[in-house]
């Protein structure tokens, strides 16, 4: 049997009272691509957080390649980890947010290189030689030198996948990568995301484009009030939803 990529137990997270995620159980196996669609409020962003600690669940297990996330088990309890211990985990685990969360201080290159050279204290000619081979692979060889300002915000955000890349991760997680970009942008960051699929990087991509979840997806969950609500193939769960709840979002957004 192969190790899922990711694997959710029973994972529970609230903040305060708000009880967000009731109880998710899912796998994404190695090389898949994983769709998380809902409503907005769904629990979707939080899940996917929660894959890399950004925020800690409350109750269940989360492992990432057959490794507990943010955790150690001694017995049958578990201990958090340090936070040095966490970052650890973190350099596996590429995130690319809404919002693309660039340096402006940095150019479009010095964006890329910076992790590999700060987390993993690469030098920086090679990781120069990596940023330039990213940046050309997403259609911005020749933007190296522009600073996020003189970007528009698909290229910000293909800037922000790079940079993602450049840790090599095992692992890729999308927080609606498209929302924040005008129409006209979106199919630029999904293009460069198609090529990861065809590449075969595990991705799990919280998403409302469902012409890309039914394209390039391998699965697809309908999450909505913090449940699965429905699970299947992209084009099983689009073309013949079986739960009211999810008939209704679709034909909303279809």
């Amino acid at each position: 049997m192969t190790t899922p990529m990711v694997k959710a137990e029973g994972v529970h997270k609230s903040f305060g009272a708000a009880h967000i995620l009731k109880g998710i159980d899912l796998e994404v196996a190695p090389r898949e691509v994983f769709c998380l669609v809902g409503p907005s409020g769904s629990g979707k962003s939080t899940f996917l957080r929660c894959i890399n600690h950004l925020e800690q669940i409350n109750a269940g297990r989360l492992s990432v390649d057959g490794e507990l996330v943010g955790y150690r088990q001694k017995g049958d309890k578990l201990y958090e980890l340090k936070d040095s211990e966490v970052a650890l985990q973190r350099r596996d685990i590429g995130m690319v947010f809404q919002r693309f969360n660039l340096f402006p201080h940095m150019t479009a290159i010095e964006n890329v290189m910076e992790a590999p050279i700060q987390v993993k204290g690469e030098a920086k000619a090679v990781a120069r030689a990596r940023a330039e081979k990213l940046l050309d692979r997403v259609g911005l060889g020749d933007k190296t030198k522009n600073y996020p300002t003189q970007l528009s915000g698909g290229q910000q955000q293909r800037v922000a996948i790079a940079r993602a890349l450049a840790m090599e991760p095992k692992l890729m997680l999308f927080d609606e990568p498209t929302s924040a970009l005008d129409p006209e942008l979106v199919g630029d960051v999904l293009d460069v995301m198609r090529g990861l699929a065809e590449d075969g990087m595990t991705m799990i991509v919280v998403t409302h484009e469902m012409g890309f979840a039914r394209e390039v997806g391998d699965a697809l969950v309908f999450m909505d009030d913090g449940v699965v609500v429905e699970s299947g193939h992209p084009r099983d769960v689009l073309g013949n939803p079986q739960q009211d709840r999810t008939k209704s979002f679709l034909s909303k957004v279809l």
